[in-house]
């Protein structure tokens, strides 16, 4: 599975993410919560890697505070982060029988103006990050997982210069680690490298003066889902690259929802070569509430999905088969997962064609410099297709109800299926904005190679009457693959 994180919202821009409803492991097999009872709240596991998901409550001796973070181990325990009067401290908590085992980590003391959040959960499941923000730089930790037992204290890394954000994991190891940095006004994703102390190296650099910040990553397609105001400046917009790609970032159409934000927060995995491939689950947040959308880079169109009643909203996996798991609560079900599989893209060239030559226009340069000429190559190309602007039908999916039992999941299918609602599909044409992958590429093999604003040739144009298809290719030469004829 791929884990993303939220964007920040006005309210808290630059100091992370609000909270999902669950955070779950990097491979699926956990996630954890705080659940509510009355005007009390408590930490829960659940376990979805068996036949049918079930949660296990673990209350402690005192009701938790509402800014309390929990995040699932690799192992089943769930580490739980407590602010309390600028202090953070660390326990990992277990079942114990009827109780709750906890082992205490150590804490952090920050400053009044330090916020300190856990980065979303690492691949492996064997260790535990967090972000200290500070108004000069920030700082990461690494709060479980360092091996010293019960007197185990919080260890530094690294500390970045400027205020971070964001967080997102590049590679399986759990090694290469991105944060949004937040200096002399712009914001630009870096790289921290953990295996080597922390080494920062820059990844997002899309045009001179835009912000730009790492969403989402797969690593094992490479794909990223960015958000940049580079192709309209004062717009942030959704666009997709991929990691060590000599191709440029895009920005499709099709993913500008009027009136509603759209975020990603899953990539299907297993993609290996075919980043266009992946099904990417975005939660869209408008008028009417927050519901689901789907999408492929290699597709022109939103599949628009209605949330499942009680879903911890943010959160979901996907299946190297393609299938979208959304965690759910409700009164009837405590622990539910519904399921939605995304069809097979079918090629069909006369419904969504291929822009234009004619239809480029140079991208405008975000810097107050009149009459700039943009690079060669640099051309964000118009769509040639209107954008339709659908909105969800309200309404939930009913579950069958279950009676739950204080601490024991209840024994019974609690899965649904989603289904798309009618009308809400929407087609648009895609666009390419001036912002590839930098020539200049980092000094180690494993490093990611910073995003600039060079393009590359264009692919050649196919006959008339011809399909085309994506062709993989390694991908630290171009993993986006061309557009070619059989």
């Amino acid at each position: 599975m791929t884990v993303c994180v939220v964007e920040p919202s006005a309210a808290d821009e630059g100091d992370g993410p609000p909270r999902a409803g669950c955070a779950i492991t990097a491979d699926g097999s956990y996630a954890a919560r705080l659940a509510r009872r009355g005007d009390s709240w408590f930490p829960e596991r659940w376990t979805l890697d068996g036949p049918e998901p079930y949660a296990v409550p673990l209350p402690g001796d005192q009701p938790e505070e509402p800014g309390t973070e929990v995040q699932p181990m690799g192992d089943g325990r769930v580490l739980i982060h407590r602010p309390v009067a600028g202090r953070h401290t660390f326990s990992l908590l277990y079942p114990t029988g009827p109780g709750t085992g906890e082992l205490p980590l150590g804490g952090i003391e920050c400053p009044e103006d330090t916020r300190l959040r856990l980065l979303p959960p690492a691949p492996g499941g064997e260790r535990a990050y967090a972000l200290a923000v500070g108004a000069r730089s920030s700082v990461v930790w690494l709060v479980a997982g360092g091996g010293h037992g019960p007197e185990y204290a919080p260890e530094y890394v690294a500390e970045v210069p400027g205020r971070c954000s964001g967080g997102v994991w590049l590679d399986r190891a759990g090694r290469l680690l991105a944060l949004d940095r937040e200096t002399g006004g712009r914001t630009r994703t870096v790289v921290l490298d953990l295996g080597r102390g922390g080494e920062m190296s820059p990844l997002l650099q899309i045009a001179d003066g835009s912000d730009d910040r790492l969403l989402c990553a797969d690593p094992d397609s490479g794909l990223l889902l960015i958000r940049s105001d580079a192709p309209s400046p004062g717009q942030h917009r959704l666009g997709w690259g991929v990691l060590g790609s000599t191709l440029p970032v895009r920005f499709p159409e099709c993913l500008r929802l009027p009136e509603c934000v759209a975020t990603p927060f899953a990539i299907q995995p297993g993609q290996v070569l075919t980043p266009e491939q992946c099904a990417v689950a975005l939660r869209c947040d408008g008028a009417f509430g927050s519901w689901v959308g789907v999408w492929r880079p290699a597709e022109r169109v939103v599949r628009h999905l209605p949330a499942p009643e009680g879903w911890l909203t943010g959160a979901g996996t996907w299946t190297e088969e393609g299938v979208l798991q959304l965690p759910y609560a409700t009164g009837a079900v405590p622990c539910g997962v519904a399921r939605w599989t995304a069809p097979r893209r079918q090629a069909d060239p006369g419904t969504a064609p291929s822009p234009s030559r004619e239809d480029a226009a140079p991208v405008p340069d975000v810097t107050p410099a009149p009459d700039v000429t943009p690079a060669p190559g640099s051309v964000l190309v118009a769509s040639p297709m209107p954008v339709a602007s659908p909105m969800p039908v309200p309404g939930a999916v009913s579950v069958p109800g279950a009676v739950p039992v204080p601490g024991v999941a209840p024994a019974r299918r609690t899965t649904v299926v989603l289904t798309t609602a009618p009308g809400l599909g929407t087609a648009a044409g895609l666009e390419t904005a001036a912002a590839g992958l930098d020539t200049a590429a980092l000094d180690r093999v494993a490093a990611p190679h910073p995003l600039t604003s060079e393009a590359p040739p264009e692919p050649p144009e196919p006959e008339p009457g011809e399909a085309s298809v994506p062709r993989p290719v390694p991908l630290q030469k171009a993993p986006l693959g061309r557009l070619v004829t059989k």
